[in-house]
């Protein structure tokens, strides 16, 4: 008998626990229903910065030298990356945040790559014809303010995952398949966040 009045007190418990609100529901942040997805990258898995802090300052140049502040672009959700065409890692993923921003991309969503080559357009304009690359709007940081604004532990590519209101969820350093099923389910979930 003793263990089913233990029983009744755990399920007692853990429906209080339910009502009141902790498990799930939304954070602090106003983080969506239930856990973030986990993802993971080629070598290193997508780490989450549950004190979601305010982005940094920055502003690159799109493909017409003209100045565009991240700040502009509040609003959507959006996936810094911070590559070059220097970079093999970078190379290699630069295809499927093309196919990401296809898939996703529009009003609520917005891949953001910045190139912190230093022959600007110049290498980056023939590096997209040649990969194929369609989707993606031009980002150019040739001064390399972007990798101050953000810093590299473990060098490019570096990817940001910021929520609607400008704030950084987190960040995966290498490279990433960002067109798969995993990434995209991370990225919705951000996106249903109120």
């Amino acid at each position: 008998m003793a263990i089913f009045g233990r029983i009744a007190t755990i399920v007692a418990v853990g429906t209080a626990i339910l009502f009141a609100g902790g498990c799930g529901e939304k954070t602090e942040n106003g983080a969506a229903t239930g856990p973030m997805p986990a993802f993971q990258g080629e070598s290193r898995p997508f780490v989450p910065d549950p004190s979601r802090p305010a982005l940094p300052d920055l502003a690159v140049k799109d493909r017409d030298g003209q100045p565009v502040a991240l700040a502009d672009l509040k609003g959507k959700v959006l996936l810094i990356n911070l590559w070059a065409t220097w970079c093999a890692p970078c190379v290699r993923e630069m295809p499927a945040l093309d196919r990401l921003q296809a898939d996703l991309g529009g009003d609520k969503f917005q891949v953001v790559a910045i190139s912190v080559d230093r022959g600007g357009l110049n290498e980056v304009q023939p590096f997209f014809e040649k990969a194929g690359v369609q989707h993606l709007p031009i980002y150019l940081d040739q001064k390399m303010a972007s990798m101050k604004a953000f810093p590299l532990k473990e060098g490019l590519p570096l990817s940001i995952l910021v929520d609607a209101q400008g704030r950084e969820v987190g960040r995966l350093a290498g490279a990433a398949h960002w067109d798969g099923e995993e990434a995209k389910a991370l990225i919705r979930h951000v996106m249903a966040e109120k």
